[in-house]
């Protein structure tokens, strides 16, 4: 290693230790040294200004509560800080991809709620009947599959939800709702 980066090393890992003891002054210097190169990292990653001048806010926070835990030993302090900033921002970006994914799906709920609002009158009465049907004949099941399917369907809870809710074994679930689509099959069969 040449001298001066030596030398630069050796300042970034007393900077380091000074901000682990709490040292706002080398905090400063740290972060005079580091933010260039770790925004532009994030910005690379984000390829937004704002979305990367927040990362780097974040970094320098996770900076000043771990740099205790920086091990000279397992690489150069720049590398440390880069590899936090790198893994905030992909966070972000993932964080940000979730977001619109289900903003998404929240859109396309609303688009086929909406299709369904829009029915004639005439589709609806019908519904309504179909309802009245279907209500009926769960009331004529045993309690123990009307408990199971109505948790299943109009709780929208899975099998596996609605046994540790019942704290019943999930076979146990799954057999009194099968059992129950079967009884309703043969109750509604003739009426739809």
């Amino acid at each position: 290693m040449e001298p001066d980066t030596a030398q630069q090393l050796d300042a970034e890992i007393e900077l380091l230790r000074r901000v682990a003891q709490g040292d706002r002054r080398g905090f400063e210097e740290l972060y005079d040294r580091f933010s260039g190169v770790l925004f532009s990292t994030a910005y690379r990653v984000l390829n937004s200004q704002e979305a990367a001048e927040d990362v780097l806010q974040d970094v320098f926070v996770q900076i000043w509560e771990k740099a205790p835990l920086y091990d000279p030993t397992r690489g150069k302090p720049m590398t440390w800080a880069i590899t936090l900033t790198r893994n905030k921002a992909i966070d972000r970006l993932r964080s940000a991809q979730r977001r619109s994914r289900l903003q998404d799906e929240l859109l396309q709920e609303s688009q086929t709620a909406e299709q369904f609002d829009d029915r004639s009158s005439f589709d609806a009465a019908s519904t309504s009947d179909t309802n009245k049907l279907v209500h009926g004949a769960i009331q004529k099941l045993s309690k123990d599959q009307r408990e199971a399917i109505e948790l299943a369907f109009f709780s929208s809870l899975t099998q596996l939800e609605i046994a540790e809710r019942l704290k019943l074994p999930l076979g146990t679930i799954k057999a009194r709702i099968r059992r129950g689509m079967m009884r309703l099959r043969d109750l509604l069969g003739p009426q739809l």
